[in-house]
């Protein structure tokens, strides 16, 4: 027990105290959006609530627990291969026999809740990498591509099967978890911070252009939610109006909003308002104090994790917590983006407040890993110091 005690007085309160109150401020906001509407349906009014209530308080025993394992466990290359052969089959059956939802075969349906192999990929990818990535350095000091070749092979196949789902956010926020890991694991910063900015650059340049060419020369689902992002209010009455109604959602409820269950977007107007456009009704009800709130809460486990991340003297933990900090930043941003109109609507759920029981459990995974480097950071510097004392 007094070890138990011990693990968790080592976790670092800059990131597990924001995660708990954003879980929180999820579970009320998910009930608030989704009980309405339920209701109007002839559902449960407390159907999401119990459910976003069970994800929550097993995503924290998630958390908690990979918090308190031995990081080197998690290294193990057994672990691994065998989380990559069953990640891989559940990809290839979510393509084949996969529920459609929103004109992607992304979930496999087990009843209660349905799994996202593409979220569950976001944890692999970062776990694997780093492990590789740290070996390498290891075992000669540095690498070269040939030395990536492998794990670049397994990477690509992944971000394939997640690509043709089609699940161009999942894709999109893999993609970049891998780019940042690859750029940490260089020697040399500057060359990468400039591959990196170069890399944002062009995706801010080049997506409205590559919206426009979609456009014209493809047909679809996917396709309209780029004609939306394109021109919303010239098919406010069609594909559109899911991002006119979030514009609706986010005016309505100024700084201070309309009062915590008073949206009147959720009713129907506005789809998926406790998943995708969680934001919007967050807004329209909390007002925009709530929303920043809310992001400043995500920046201080991002910048927190950043931090662990340069201030570690281990490789492997350095990448764990780069990756879990783009993992959780890119999807922040992809989802206020598809609120607000800046980015095509990808179907990303806002970190630790949209439902959803694969992104909770698979991001509390993550933040379990910072606590863990965190805790381990913690004995360190404990250790260090009564070596300075004596």
């Amino acid at each position: 027990m007094q070890s138990v005690l011990r693990k968790f007085k080592q976790l670092d309160p800059w990131v597990g105290l924001p995660y708990l109150v954003l879980c929180i401020i999820g579970v009320i906001m998910v009930y608030s959006a989704s009980a309405g509407i339920e209701m109007q349906n002839g559902g449960s009014p407390t159907g999401y609530l119990i459910r976003q209530t069970i994800f929550a308080v097993l995503g924290i025993i998630v958390a908690l627990v990979v918090a308190s394992m031995r990081l080197k466990a998690l290294r193990s290359p057994k672990l691994l291969g065998i989380f990559f052969l069953i990640l891989l089959g559940m990809l290839f059956f979510v393509k084949l026999f996969g529920a459609a939802v929103n004109g992607a075969q992304g979930w496999i349906n087990l009843g209660f809740f349905s799994i996202q192999p593409a979220e569950i990929a976001k944890l692999f990818i970062i776990m694997y990498l780093a492990n590789q990535f740290a070996h390498y350095n290891e075992v000669s000091g540095t690498h070269s591509l040939g030395d990536v070749r492998y794990p670049f092979l397994i990477i690509v196949a992944l971000l394939i099967l997640i690509l043709i789902q089609p699940d161009f956010g999942g894709f999109a926020i893999n993609s970049a978890i891998v780019i940042v890991l690859f750029l940490g694991s260089e020697i040399n910063w500057r060359k990468s911070v400039w591959i990196l900015l170069s890399f944002l650059g062009i995706i801010i340049v080049g997506l409205p252009l590559i919206a426009r060419f979609v456009v014209n020369h493809f047909h679809g689902y996917q396709v309209n939610r780029f004609v939306a992002y394109i021109n919303p209010f010239a098919n406010n009455s069609g594909v559109g109006s899911q991002l006119v109604n979030s514009y609706y959602a986010i005016s309505n409820g100024g700084i201070f909003g309309v009062g915590l269950g008073n949206s009147i977007q959720k009713m129907g107007y506005l789809p998926e308002p406790n998943t995708d456009f969680i934001l919007a009704i967050i807004s329209e009800e909390l007002g925009w104090v709530m929303v920043t709130v809310i992001l400043l809460l995500i920046m201080v486990i991002v910048c927190r994790t950043i931090q662990l991340g340069v201030k570690v003297n281990s490789l492997y933990q350095a990448l764990l917590c780069y990756g879990v900090a783009t993992f959780i930043a890119v999807e922040t941003f992809f989802n206020i983006g598809g609120v607000c109109g800046l980015l095509p609507i990808t179907g990303v759920t806002l970190p630790f407040i949209s439902y959803g029981g694969s992104s909770m459990l698979v991001l509390s995974a993550a933040v379990g890993l910072v606590l863990n480097v965190g805790r381990q950071y913690r004995k360190q510097q404990a250790a260090s110091q009564k070596g300075v004392i004596r």
